[in-house]
């Protein structure tokens, strides 16, 4: 493959428990910043908040990547980068606030990102062709390397993250519901802030999970 020359240590693996373990695992060992571990498949991949994530060997990009420093807005930035990578192979995607990538029929994927030391490591998973009841694939025709390289691409040039997030975000103008530990309040999605917060009724959000209750106007 054509790597970047930052991305050029790509570490790939038939199957792992968690590409975010291992990565973060390299991370605390030193790995320097641009260090990729990919996998066929994972036996204990993970979403947001501990939850599972599901996938069948070689039906989905199951990837991490070492970031040091720890970009600016990095959640956000790598869904941003992940739009463009699901545009490289034709399919229009929008963002559910944090970290949802999602298509006109259902949830394509999502990003994990974690902090380890002066490192982030960014997990994403993608349903290439196989997606579990409800979610959605790019397709059978969405090769995992273009997918990857074109992921990478917008990760090495972000751009103007926050702009180019709140054009993506479907959480945008929509009543929501917000789940927080112990609690949950509805209001109305108007933006997201310079810290990457959703700013629901003013109020601005840092972490939670957001339901989306009405179409956005």
């Amino acid at each position: 493959m054509g790597r970047l020359s930052r991305f050029a240590d790509v570490r790939w693996f038939a199957e792992v428990d968690s590409t975010n373990r291992l990565a973060a695992d390299l991370a605390r060992a030193g790995a320097p910043d641009g260090v990729v571990v990919g996998a066929d498949h994972q036996l204990a991949g993970r979403g947001r908040r501990g939850r599972g994530w599901e996938s069948r060997p070689g039906g989905s990009l199951l990837v991490s990547v070492v970031l040091r420093p720890v970009p600016p807005l990095v959640t956000l930035a790598a869904g941003v980068a992940a739009a463009a990578a699901c545009e490289a192979v034709g399919v229009d995607v929008r963002l559910k606030w944090p970290n949802d990538v999602m298509a006109a029929d259902g949830k394509l994927g999502g990003i994990l990102s974690e902090l380890v030391g002066d490192a982030a490591v960014v997990g994403l998973g993608l349903n290439l062709s196989w997606a579990p009841p409800g979610a959605a694939c790019l397709g059978p025709g969405a090769g995992r390397d273009t997918v990857l390289d074109a992921w990478l691409a917008a990760l090495d040039a972000p751009g103007d993250v926050l702009a180019r997030y709140r054009r993506l975000c479907s959480t945008l103008g929509r009543r929501v519901r917000v789940e927080v530990p112990g609690a949950s309040f509805e209001g109305v999605a108007t933006d997201v802030d310079d810290a990457g917060r959703l700013v629901v009724d003013g109020r601005p959000i840092a972490a939670g999970d957001v339901v989306h209750l009405h179409p956005a106007r």
